[in-house]
């Protein structure tokens, strides 16, 4: 297993300053805006990527 990604930018401002957090693991810091937050991986779809007619992605 490899180590954790990293987010490249807060999902809020879009500033690129963000630091690990002390809440846990996934919570990171953003000294821009000065909000936390926390990313999860829920998981794998089970259908996986389907294709429509017209070759874009299917909603």
């Amino acid at each position: 297993m490899s180590e954790r990604a990293a987010p490249f930018y807060c999902p809020y401002c879009g500033d690129e300053d963000l630091r690990p957090s002390e809440q846990g693991h996934g919570a990171w810091e953003c000294a821009a805006c000065n909000r936390a937050f926390q990313l999860k991986f829920l998981g794998l779809l089970s259908r996986g990527l389907q294709l429509n007619d017209a070759g874009g992605d299917e909603i």
